[in-house]
């Protein structure tokens, strides 16, 4: 079809020419409205064919990206949730371990303490246990000792006495 209003258009062009006189800067004759009527004619078949298809995919494409973003901050917005979420347990989990941690340390402190009582009780009364029996030991043999003094300085008595 544009050939033939390429056609038409030389065809009333050239016979224009032949009747038109010459001289003027632009000859108005058939082929103005000619050519606007192919110029609407060529832009409907562009937008039927090129213009709407692009838009229509450039639309989708726009709608794509919105409902996209959409998604990609309410994605956001959880993640932040998760994170401030995760954040706090992580605190508290911190402030449990940090209490158990002192509470272990005072449960070995007591440990260590009531060892340490318990050792320092058991050697006092090791001590007193040894310092009785070397008490004991001392008496017995002081009284050997007084046993055997006596008998020595009887016998120096018996042995003077018989002397003299």
């Amino acid at each position: 079809m544009t050939s033939w209003l390429l056609l038409t258009a030389a065809d009333a062009a050239s016979s224009a020419a032949a009747s038109a006189p010459e001289g003027g800067l632009f000859d108005l004759d058939a082929t103005l409205p000619l050519m606007a009527v192919q110029v609407v004619i060529l832009t409907f078949i562009l937008n039927a064919l090129f213009f709407r298809p692009v838009g229509r995919a450039v639309e989708e494409r726009e709608g794509f990206i919105t409902t996209s973003r959409a998604e990609a901050k309410k994605k956001l917005a959880q993640v932040k949730r998760l994170e401030a979420d995760l954040t706090e347990q992580l605190k508290e989990a911190r402030q449990q371990a940090q209490k158990l941690i002192l509470e272990a340390e005072q449960d070995s402190d007591k440990l260590y303490r009531d060892a340490l009582a318990s050792a320092q009780a058991e050697a006092i009364a090791t001590r007193e246990t040894a310092r009785r029996e070397i008490e004991s030991e001392k008496d017995r043999a002081l009284g050997a000792l007084q046993v055997e003094a006596e008998r020595l300085g009887s016998l120096i008595v018996d042995r003077l006495l018989a002397a003299s």
